[in-house]
């Protein structure tokens, strides 16, 4: 008989719904004949207010006011604040996660947002349901305090530095962590074809053999974006510029008009994209922001890339992992990335040597065993 999974995420970000959507996708080509994995937004019919305020506050601290979400960060390292926060959100989200739940009677529940882990708790206790849940902690090394209040849950983390923090520092049991490869689509770690990528370049108006700069931060596009826009034009390296805005309009149209006051440099503005494996794969140089999905997509892809921001602390981690590592560049002002961009652009041997490192690192993707593992899983 089929069984029913539920993976329950929200938008803040694309680093939760990528997760979910390559398990999701694996499960349906693989497994479909025994299992049906159903995605779902936890803020389904939760008031238009309350689903604002949340992912559209997250979406201005982090591209215009990091200093609010890293105090709100700090201020959640302080227990009694985080329940009182995952109190307030539970509030507004359990009516309508309740009737979700309830209308798919699912087998199992897996949950890649930390504000949805006290809401699924509660709704379960209310019905007296058995059915079991796992925690899919999608921040691979410092994840937020909010995700590991709750120690009686079943962890699965993408780094043994995590688990260990969580069993020796929050003192979670450690048969109720397991660690897996990070989440991606498997497609990451297969390279075009020459041809293919000739193809694609061809497709957006890239020259044949010209190099290519790719900026890129999350679903909700890059950090400071018109200024690293700007900075490279005024450079003038010998390079094409890839710009994806993702969901932010206001950058899309700043690049835009940079891209129409200079049409004598080879810029491609773009939104949002559903091809990033295929910009990936072209891409000589990727700048970028330390989002989990986006900076493993870029390492396992095996290309260099030059991080300009990251969320204090909860992507700390992911930026210490780059530079410690020597995978590639971490530099905050912006008024130094053309000249490192030029740098990695015009010095072959540098790129190789980088590159080398990444598959030394021996990244994959963990979507196949994660798959099989929540497939297995049972509480």
């Amino acid at each position: 008989m089929q069984k029913r999974l539920l993976f329950l995420y929200l938008k803040t970000g694309g680093g939760h719904l990528a997760p979910a959507k390559a398990v999701a996708s694996w499960l349906q080509a693989n497994k479909s004949n025994e299992v049906e994995a159903v995605l779902v937004d936890g803020f389904t019919g939760v008031s238009p207010l309350v689903k604002r305020t949340i992912e559209d506050g997250y979406r201005a601290t982090q591209g215009y006011a990091r200093w609010v979400y890293e105090m709100l960060y700090a201020i959640n390292k302080l227990k009694v604040f985080a329940r009182l926060t995952c109190f307030m959100v539970s509030r507004f989200v359990v009516p309508a996660l309740e009737k979700q739940i309830l209308a798919q009677n699912p087998d199992k529940i897996v949950v890649f947002h930390f504000f949805l882990i006290k809401p699924v708790k509660a709704i379960l206790k209310k019905h007296g349901l058995n059915i079991p849940v796992l925690t899919v902690v999608t921040d691979p090394y410092t994840a937020h305090p909010v995700w590991y209040i709750d120690k009686e849950q079943n962890f699965l983390v993408f780094s043994e530095s995590l688990k260990k923090y969580l069993v020796s520092a929050q003192r979670i049991d450690a048969q109720r962590v397991s660690v897996f490869p990070f989440i991606i689509n498997e497609k990451f770690t297969k390279p075009l074809a020459p041809e293919q990528l000739q193809v694609f370049r061809q497709m957006i108006g890239l020259r044949s053999a010209s190099k290519v700069i790719l900026v890129m931060g999350g679903a909700d596009g890059i950090p400071h974006g018109k200024a690293i826009l700007s900075q490279l034009i005024a450079q003038q390296i010998d390079a094409e510029i890839v710009m994806v805005c993702g969901n932010n309009k206001r950058l899309f149209h700043q690049s835009q008009q940079l891209k129409e006051r200079n049409p004598l440099v080879g810029i491609h503005v773009f939104s949002y994209v559903d091809f990033v494996y295929e910009l990936l794969n072209i891409a000589d140089l990727v700048i970028t922001k330390c989002g989990a999905s986006t900076f493993m997509e870029v390492l396992v892809a095996g290309k260099v890339p030059l991080i300009n921001s990251y969320l204090w602390e909860q992507e700390k981690g992911n930026v210490e992992f780059v530079t410690h590592n020597g995978l590639g560049f971490y530099e905050k002002r912006v008024s130094m990335i053309p000249s490192i961009a030029n740098l990695l652009i015009t010095n072959a041997q540098m790129q190789e040597a980088m590159r080398s490192q990444i598959g030394r690192m021996g990244l994959s993707s963990g979507t196949i065993d994660v798959s099989n593992y929540i497939l297995n899983f049972s509480a």
